[in-house]
């Protein structure tokens, strides 16, 4: 009998299992393993989130896939916050996570074999699964000249402020991703999920919603955010999508038959934490802290930070292949995300989260001090 292969067979390992023997000797160290490999928020949930939660919690009705109206409102009033979006003509929709929107959106746009998905050279690895599990094909650049004459385009994925790199794309340059993918019918997702981290001034984020770069118009154009590293939520699964009504509303109408659904608990969780400044506020300064800190700590050490102006990572080299450097700060208890997992173009590099608890930031850097 012959069946089809698998699907897991069109993916490549998965990325983290890459790591395990590094772990295991980061694990032998005598102080303990030291995990800055991941962008796993450590920090409580705050609680007027939780109380949310805590009050929805007996929800035995199916929840709306659309989000509640309630929800609905607070993203819309979210983004005209903080992506300088007008609520007027701007479709919204929560989804499970961002990670299973970018890993489907090919598939949910209908992209199949003879498409072509554009993702950054050096990018989250979920852009290209998300491509091969339609079948499509990836094209990775960081210029538009350099894809070349193809019509098939179908999809470009941005990320500003970029995983990993945390480099901050211009406005300007949004602007002509934007105007290129219109004039070839392609769409245009932007991964947004660390617009509220740039830490300095000359390289404020910008989202693909704001007027100067969609020029007040929302054809073709996603962004995709989440409430993972704002609010502690990752462990919530609570993200969501806004832009192209006419997108978002054929998102919705295939996502009510899959039963892709937040749950209602989860809905009233997100309304409590879009609607609070404060905790994102003191979250962001704890994390500028224990930036300030292991950005002195690595170059100290001897690695030259790259980009990292934004979001939660420090993208670092020390001029060697990326599992000499994971391994050289395995032997001192700290495990890092090889750069190769991001694209051959990050081989020399490696991720630093900024996600760990202050203890073990200032942990980190008395072992380096030693190094």
């Amino acid at each position: 009998m012959n069946r089809p292969a698998p699907v897991s067979s069109r993916l490549p390992e998965f990325t983290w299992d890459t790591l395990e023997a590094a772990a295991t000797l980061a694990a032998a160290h005598p102080d303990g393993l030291i995990n800055l490999s991941m962008g796993t928020p450590v920090d409580p949930v705050p609680p007027v989130i939780r109380q949310a939660l805590a009050d929805a919690a007996d929800a035995p009705g199916y929840p709306l896939t659309a989000g509640s109206p309630a929800l609905r409102d607070a993203i819309a009033a979210w983004v005209a916050r903080s992506c300088g979006a007008g609520v007027d003509g701007l479709g919204v929709l929560p989804t499970i996570g961002s990670k299973e929107l970018v890993a489907w959106l090919p598939t949910l746009l209908g992209l199949g074999p003879g498409d072509v998905v554009v993702v950054p050279s050096i990018a989250y690895p979920t852009y290209s699964d998300g491509v091969r599990l339609a079948g499509a094909t990836t094209v990775r650049a960081d210029s538009l000249t350099a894809v070349g004459p193809t019509s098939r385009v179908r999809l470009v994925w941005i990320n500003s402020p970029g995983n990993p790199t945390g480099r901050v794309l211009p406005a300007a340059h949004l602007r002509k991703v934007v105007d290129w993918a219109r004039e070839r019918g392609a769409v245009v997702a932007s991964d947004e999920c660390y617009l509220p981290l740039g830490w300095t001034a000359d390289a404020e984020p910008v989202s693909v919603l704001s007027p100067e770069v969609c020029g007040g118009s929302y054809d073709s154009v996603l962004a995709v955010h989440s409430l993972s590293k704002r609010s502690n939520l990752a462990g919530y699964r609570a993200g969501f999508v806004a832009g192209d009504p006419a997108l978002v509303a054929e998102l919705l109408k295939i996502r009510k038959h899959a039963g892709m659904i937040v749950p209602a608990p989860v809905q009233a969780a997100m309304v409590a934490a879009l609607s609070d400044q404060a905790h994102a506020d003191e979250q962001r300064e704890r994390y500028r802290a224990r930036r300030e800190t292991l950005l002195a700590a690595f170059t100290g050490a001897g690695f030259t930070v790259e980009h990292s102006e934004a979001g939660l990572y420090l993208w670092m080299t020390r001029g060697e292949d990326c599992w000499a450097t994971v391994d050289w700060l395995a032997r001192r208890g700290i495990l890092v995300a090889a750069g190769a997992f991001y694209g051959p173009g990050g081989a020399q590099h490696v991720r630093a989260a900024l996600t760990e608890s202050d203890a073990h930031v200032a942990a980190v850097a008395a072992r380096l001090a030693q190094a």
